[in-house]
């Protein structure tokens, strides 16, 4: 899509940029917004780093912009954690429209001015995100990598433009958790909540587009988004916090208008099996099997060979934690448990098996463990979202 360019800077853009003990990519991070052909923009940085080295190497290599207050820089004693960071940075932007980019993530050269002139064409619009690059740890762009991402997450050509239904584009994580570009009033009105903990960019980024007049898509790089080991906080650790149980929770939870319950079930549809291998993971088999049971519409109505991949993995999670706790009295609850499970997998792999399936259980995509870090979350889950693109209507 042709975007036109702008003859005159018609609002300031603040870039807001949460890092945690990774100067050396802030960095580069920093040096693609200082790059940006849109010129009316600030650079907004929470630091919760626990040493100076990001302080000291930014007053190092960027005086002049830190003098002049292109870059605002303010380090968090104590640490405000992922939420609260994000948070603070919204309320110090002066920028008439906010940008948040992750510290590990770089902006494309013309990033911030494809997404702002949006609003020249759309006077209305109060969100806009476009296609991302994926990227390793050391920047290289893996072109067939990004187009798979971007089509996983239904950022597509034909989706290009005003979207019909806002809150749909968050429910179904068209919306990316960082380089979008929204009004910052918007922005600051919606905030983001900690206690979603590693969740709470998904969380955002849904209560954002359902609170909209309009969201655009450009069907045009505008950021990279890069894979690396560190997290970008450490104020939730484990499973217990990790992304996708919270978003499964609020997306549960969520009260919707009924043209957004299609997308309520769309976004069910790729949360449930991720929860239900938590649960067999955390040896919780009767939890998981319930979730499974309860949302088989995820599974293609037992047609996808993940329920009995899932099945046989709770199954397996009976078996080692009635072995942990050892067989007493009481013990009859977690027996019961493992019965249902086994009983309820052999069931289906039979099924599977007389159907043709069973070369499909062996070939099923394994289930990645979580990471420990809540910050690497959503992007170490990317594998396990895109396993299944397709809709159910």
């Amino acid at each position: 899509m042709s975007i036109p360019v702008p003859s005159a800077e018609p609002a300031k853009v603040s870039i807001c940029v949460p890092t945690c003990n990774r100067p050396e990519l802030i960095v580069e991070c920093i040096d693609s917004c200082l790059a940006q052909t849109y010129g009316n923009l600030e650079i907004v940085i929470g630091d919760d780093s626990n040493d100076a080295r990001t302080a000291q190497l930014l007053a190092s290599r960027y005086p002049h912009e830190l003098s002049e207050e292109r870059i605002r820089y303010a380090r968090n004693e104590p640490p405000l954690g992922q939420a609260r960071n994000v948070a603070s940075l919204f309320e110090r932007a002066l920028g008439d429209k906010i940008l948040l980019l992750h510290d590990d993530d770089l902006l494309t050269t013309d990033g911030v001015e494809k997404l702002v002139s949006l609003w020249k064409l759309h006077p209305r619009l109060d969100a806009a995100f476009g296609a991302q690059y994926e990227a390793n740890h050391d920047g290289a762009i893996d072109v067939e990598a990004s187009a798979r991402l971007n089509a996983a997450f239904r950022r597509t050509k034909d989706a290009e433009g005003l979207q019909p239904l806002p809150g749909r584009t968050g429910l179904v994580q068209m919306f990316p958790n960082n380089g979008w570009m929204a009004d910052a009033r918007l922005v600051r009105r919606v905030g983001y909540k900690e206690q979603y903990g590693a969740c709470c960019d998904f969380v955002f980024g849904t209560e954002l587009c359902l609170a909209a007049r309009e969201v655009f898509y450009l069907h045009d790089y505008v950021s990279v988004y890069r894979k690396t080991a560190t997290s970008i906080s450490h104020s939730t650790r484990g499973t217990a916090a990790a992304a996708t149980l919270s978003a499964y929770a609020f997306v549960r939870k969520l009260k919707l208008p009924p043209q957004l319950e299609p997308s309520r079930k769309l976004a069910l549809r790729r949360l449930a099996p991720i929860v239900v291998s938590v649960h067999a993971r955390n040896r919780q088999a009767r939890l998981g099997l319930k979730i499974a049971l309860g949302h088989l519409f995820a599974y293609r109505y037992g047609f996808s060979a993940r329920l009995y991949y899932h099945l046989l993995m709770l199954s397996r999670a009976a078996v080692n934690a009635r072995g942990r706790a050892g067989i007493a009295a009481g013990d009859v609850v977690m027996a019961e448990t493992e019965s249902v499970v086994r009983a309820s997998a052999a069931a289906t792999v039979t099924a599977v098996a007389a159907a043709g399936a069973a070369g499909a259980v062996a070939t099923a995509a394994p289930v990645a463990a979580l990471p420990g870090e809540p910050g690497t979350t959503i992007k170490e889950l990317v594998a396990e979202l895109t396993a299944d693109t397709t809709e159910s209507r």
